[in-house]
């Protein structure tokens, strides 16, 4: 596998605190480790023997970490939540570091998992991003995604779908976050038609064929595996009444595309359009959790129909538009939440090659432009 230089300083990181890191699986957390923590001592659950002797004796850990030791990878610690008091011990008593990683800390979280009270600081990680994805291609990154062996694979839709099936196997059936699993698997069919999408639970629901609470308890448990996530309404504006209802973004776009069979994707053709502002959504959200920015993300719609596709805090107000051309008719949203007073910037980032003031304030940003201002850290 190519080396992709991520942007989250796990030496870094450790030299400071404790930290939970959490990501999807296949994001390429444990390749990182391998790669950047060479010579620190790694425990993977994942490997039977290892995980045979922790599991029956959790104090073991202990005995294994050699006196001298400063910081220490438990991979995959949600297989064993007990484990953690172990941790808890080790980090007062001899002060070790540790870097805890897992794909989901729901099972940690609700099973009542000891979280270290604090000592342990809670980090995201995510698929391959923009800047840490040497000579870009953006059809490639739209028809795969950004799960590292997807991207590279020879044979991406078949990756794609052995990682949807692992997934439901062992995320859901093996942990039973669904009692049919059947009904599970229709449900993620029809959520990844809505991608981007407000959630309507009547509407999800009749689709899916299951009671709306079910649907809620479904897009839980995406959550809560981190395969997903909602982004949640701009409610502030008193001038225009903002709708309540959240949109719901899968983790990657590669993902989204297996499961509704939308590729392959062109730059004309209607799937781009979607796909196009899911990428740029998820390198924002990214971005602000990378960089440990404590920046709350929206998006905003009115009851009559003005919208905005992302407001980052008071900072920026952001459209996303397909567009080889930028127009005035794009930025009625735009223009109708400046009215607001609310938000300090306003651009709007497409295909368009130009950079360009188009009047009220609001800017015209090509989306390689505005990816570089970002990941430098000139806009949020």
């Amino acid at each position: 596998m190519a080396i992709f230089r991520r942007r989250f300083d796990l030496k870094g990181a450790l030299s400071k605190n404790s930290y939970f890191l959490f990501g999807p699986r296949g994001t390429g957390k444990s390749f990182w480790i391998k790669e950047t923590l060479a010579g620190i001592p790694l425990f993977d659950l994942l490997d039977s023997d290892v995980y045979d002797r922790l599991m029956r004796r959790p104090k073991q850990l202990s005995e294994e970490i050699g006196p001298k030791t400063k910081s220490v990878v438990i991979d995959e610690i949600q297989k064993i939540p007990r484990l953690l008091d172990e941790v808890h011990r080790l980090i007062e008593e001899r002060k070790i570091r540790f870097l805890l990683t897992g794909s989901s800390a729901r099972k940690l979280r609700r099973g009542g998992a000891n979280m270290l009270g604090g000592r342990a600081w809670e980090a995201s990680f995510y698929p391959l991003t923009h800047a840490e994805i040497p000579g870009f291609d953006l059809l490639r990154y739209v028809n795969r995604g950004g799960l590292p062996k997807v991207y590279l694979s020879k044979f991406p839709e078949e990756d794609l779908k052995a990682y949807t099936r692992l997934y439901i196997n062992e995320e859901v059936k093996a942990e039973a976050l669904s009692r049919n699993i059947e009904n599970f698997v229709r449900f993620m069919d029809v959520l990844a038609l809505s991608n981007g999408k407000e959630i309507n639970y009547q509407g999800l629901a009749g689709d899916a064929g299951v009671p709306p609470r079910t649907i809620e308890n479904y897009i839980s448990v995406l959550k809560d595996t981190l395969m997903g996530f909602e982004l949640s309404p701009f409610l502030a504006t008193k001038t225009r009444k903002a709708i309540t209802r959240s949109k719901f973004y899968f983790f990657d776009i590669g993902v989204v595309n297996h499961i509704t069979k939308r590729t392959p994707i062109s730059a004309g053709n209607p799937a781009f359009g979607d796909a196009f502002e899911h990428f740029i959504v998820m390198e924002i959200r990214a971005f602000v959790g990378l960089t440990g920015r404590d920046t709350p993300l929206h998006f905003w719609r009115t009851k009559n129909g003005f919208e905005v596709d992302l407001v980052i805090g008071d900072r920026l107000a952001i459209e996303i538009k397909a567009t080889r051309q930028v127009l005035p008719r794009h930025l009625k949203g735009l223009r109708a939440l400046k009215e607001e007073g609310l938000v300090k910037n306003y651009i709007i980032v497409s295909m368009d090659p130009v950079a360009r003031d188009m009047g009220s304030g609001i800017k015209a940003v090509p989306w390689q432009d505005f990816l570089k201002m970002l990941w430098d850290g000139g806009l949020v």
